[in-house]
C-alpha cells in the first residue's frame, strides 16, 4: 500500500513538472506576475520595517513629565513613583529632584550668563521635582494622564505636559496606525491579483487538457491522481517566483540602500535583508506557494468537474 502511494506521488510530481516545463510560455507569464507580487509585497514588508523603525525610535522619545509643587517633599513624590511603577501600561519612571534640574538647567545655559545670574540672585532654587514617565503604547498616555490628574494628587501635582504634547502624540499614533493597516490591505489586494492571475492560468490549462483528463477518467483515474499535477505545477510556480524575486531583488536593494541611508542615517535595509536573508526568502516562498496551490484548488473545483 505504502508503494503504491509513493508511486503514484512519484508520478504526479513527475506529470507536474512535465506539464510545467512543457507550458513554458504560460509558465512564465504566470511566474512573472507572481515575481511582480512577491517583489511588490517584499518591498511593503521592507518599506514597513523602515517605518517602524523610525516610528519606534519616535515613540521611543515621546513621554510625559509631572511637576511637583515646591512644597512637595522627595519621599510624596517617590510614593507617587512607586504607584505609578506599579501601573501595568507604564514602561519606566525617572525621578528628577529640584538639585538635578537645577543642574541640568545651568549646564543649558551655561552660555548665556545673563540667565545663570538671574539665578544666583534668585538665592533659591526656582524648578520643581518632576517624574518622566514613558508608557509600553503610546496608546496608553491618556490614562496615565487621568491618574496624575486626579483628585488625589491635587495637593502635590502642579502641571502635567501631556495636555500640552497630546495632539503630537495623537498624531503620532494614528500614524503608527495608517501605515500597518495600509501595509496589510496592500498586500491583501496584491496577493488577490497574483491568485486571479494564476486562477486564469490553471483554467487554460484545465481547458486544453481536456481531452487528457478525459482519457485519464476512461482508464479509471483516481480525481487526485488528476488533481495532482496541477497543484505540484502550482508549488512550482511559487518556488520558482520566490528564487527569482530574490535574484532580481536583491541588486536593485543594495543600489538603493545608500540612497536610503543618505536620507535616513542608521538605516540599512540591505544589511537587514542580508541578516534576515533565510526568514525572508523563506516567507516568500511560503506566500508563493500558498498563492500557486490556493489559485490551482480554486480553478480545479469550478473548472474540474470531479
Amino acid at each position: 500500500m505504502k508503494e503504491k502511494i509513493l508511486r503514484t506521488l512519484n508520478r504526479v510530481t513527475k506529470s507536474g513538472i512535465n506539464s510545467f516545463w512543457r507550458n513554458k510560455w504560460v509558465s512564465t507569464a504566470t511566474v512573472s506576475v507572481m515575481v511582480i507580487t512577491l517583489s511588490l509585497i517584499t518591498s511593503l514588508f521592507l518599506l514597513s520595517v523602515v517605518a517602524g523603525s523610525i516610528l519606534t525610535d519616535l515613540e521611543q522619545k515621546v513621554d510625559i513629565s509631572v511637576y511637583f509643587k515646591l512644597n512637595t517633599t522627595e519621599s510624596e513624590v517617590l510614593k507617587v513613583k512607586s504607584e505609578l511603577e506599579k501601573i501595568s501600561d507604564v514602561k519606566s519612571v525617572e525621578y528628577v529632584s529640584r538639585a538635578e534640574a537645577l543642574a541640568k538647567f545651568e549646564t543649558e545655559h551655561e552660555n548665556n550668563p545673563l540667565i545663570i545670574k538671574s539665578l544666583e540672585e534668585l538665592g533659591d532654587n526656582p524648578l520643581e521635582a518632576s517624574l518622566n514617565i514613558k508608557a509600553k503604547l503610546i496608546d496608553n498616555y491618556e490614562s496615565i494622564a487621568s491618574f496624575l490628574e486626579s483628585t488625589r494628587f491635587s495637593a502635590m501635582v502642579d502641571t502635567v505636559n501631556y495636555r500640552q504634547n497630546q495632539k503630537v502624540i495623537e498624531k503620532l499614533s494614528s500614524i503608527l496606525s495608517t501605515v500597518r493597516n495600509s501595509g496589510f490591505i496592500a498586500i491583501l489586494v496584491l496577493g488577490f491579483i497574483a491568485v486571479l492571475v494564476t486562477f486564469n492560468t490553471i483554467r487554460l490549462k484545465i481547458y486544453s487538457m481536456r481531452e487528457e483528463i478525459g482519457v485519464m477518467r476512461l482508464v479509471g483515474a483516481s480525481n487526485w491522481y488528476i488533481r495532482g499535477p496541477f497543484i505540484i505545477e502550482g508549488i512550482l510556480h511559487g518556488m520558482v517566483s520566490s528564487l527569482v524575486t530574490t535574484i532580481i531583488f536583491y541588486p536593485i536593494l543594495v543600489f538603493v540602500s545608500p540612497k536610503i541611508s543618505a536620507f535616513l542615517s542608521g538605516i540599512d535595509i540591505a544589511a537587514y535583508f542580508r541578516n534576515n536573508f533565510f526568514q525572508i526568502f523563506l516567507l516568500q516562498t511560503l506566500v508563493g506557494v500558498f498563492l500557486g496551490v490556493i489559485s490551482s484548488l480554486i480553478a480545479m473545483r469550478r473548472y474540474l468537474k470531479i
